[in-house]
């Protein structure tokens, strides 16, 4: 790529200069090895809002589970959150399950390669849709993520609002032609966010190595600090939660499902709820169990205290060890409600929370 000529017009030479840094630089990961569509898709839908080094095992656990797109269609859902766990945004791992069974009912089991086409799948969107045609097929369609966003409104110079679907289309249209241009729209792609992960930062970008400096017009107008412009964030809700690790006489534990059309939907927690006006944490316990399960219980020593940050709100859960006094467990407020051995418990998909509590407790003997 770097002995290819680099004259003409000035988008020539920059998606050239940009195809150039990236093959030298570039970071080296388990889906760039061997891109092929399975591959491709499940390391995108892992990567969106989340990490490369955070992904990296979880994708390679996951490839391990289920090699094929066949295999991840028939496997149980409850089998998918599983080795989801820990990810977070387990919406994702929902919609990765329906869509494998798509792809194999409608497309024969094969990832479509066209951007249209995956776009009429679940879960993928315009950007996900484009980086999959783009890497795996080599589809001419930009890549516009958040790191392109912040990449293109400084090359561009742009003072729109990056949050405004506006601005992601013309920053989209803007690099239609250089991806054209560059015969390389894989890499081209994985170049732009790849220099936006690692030098265009947030704060203080490394401009004196990037391969785009000379044509950015927020460094020609000393404006790197300034753009993009991103409306300020709102302060995120924060709430007090309780929950119960019940006990019945048999020495086993209540565990509820979240139903599909909730946060979490699919994954297995405590039963509990939101803290509500001026009630203790205590009654929060207690009404919540009874709203959501019909059991009564009596609540006792207050186990553990774990703070969350979702992307929206936060919260602080009380885990209270708790005893069944009177009551069938039922799904009121869930999908599924169930007695669990404590040593069956890591069997099931737990939200991050949970989790860590469980781990936390050393269950009496």
């Amino acid at each position: 790529m770097s002995n290819m000529k680099k004259k003409a017009t000035p988008s020539v030479s920059w998606s050239l200069s940009l195809l150039d840094w990236y093959y030298r630089v570039r970071r080296t990961m388990p889906w760039r090895d061997d891109p092929h569509p399975y591959a491709v898709w499940i390391s995108e839908i892992m990567l969106q809002q989340t990490r490369v080094s955070t992904v990296i095992p979880y994708f390679e656990n996951f490839m391990r589970q289920f090699p094929t797109v066949e295999v991840l269609a028939r496997s149980d859902q409850q089998m998918v959150l599983k080795a989801w766990e820990g990810l977070g945004y387990y919406s994702r791992a929902r919609n990765l399950h329906r869509c494998a069974q798509q792809i194999v009912e409608a497309f024969r089991g094969k990832v479509p390669d066209t951007y249209e086409a995956l776009l009429t799948l679940p879960g993928i969107g315009p950007y996900c849709g484009a980086a999959i045609a783009s890497i795996a097929f080599g589809k001419a369609v930009p890549a516009v993520d958040g790191n392109v966003l912040r990449v293109g409104a400084r090359f561009f110079g742009l003072d729109s609002d990056i949050t405004k679907v506006s601005t992601r289309v013309e920053i989209f249209e803007r690099l239609q032609k250089p991806i054209e241009i560059s015969k390389d729209p894989s890499g081209f792609n994985q170049g732009m966010i790849e220099l936006g992960a690692t030098l265009c930062a947030p704060k203080n970008p490394i401009c004196s190595e990037c391969p785009l400096q000379k044509g950015c017009i927020a460094r020609k107008t000393s404006r790197t600090a300034e753009l993009p412009v991103k409306k300020k964030k709102v302060p995120t809700p924060h709430y007090e939660v309780g929950i119960g690790i019940i006990w019945n006489p048999r020495q086993k534990i209540l565990l509820a499902q979240r139903r599909e059309d909730q946060m979490l939907g699919g994954l297995w927690e405590f039963p509990g709820g939101k803290q509500r006006g001026k009630e203790s944490l205590e009654e929060t316990v207690k009404r919540k169990v009874r709203e959501s399960t019909g059991v009564e219980v009596s609540v006792g020593t207050k186990m553990h205290v774990v703070n969350h940050v979702f992307t929206h709100f936060s919260i602080r859960v009380h885990a209270y060890l708790c005893q069944l006094d009177a009551g069938k467990a039922k799904a009121l407020e869930y999908t599924d409600v169930r007695w669990v051995k404590p040593e069956e418990i890591s069997l099931y998909p737990l939200p991050a929370v949970d989790k860590k509590i469980w781990g936390l407790i050393q269950p009496p003997c």
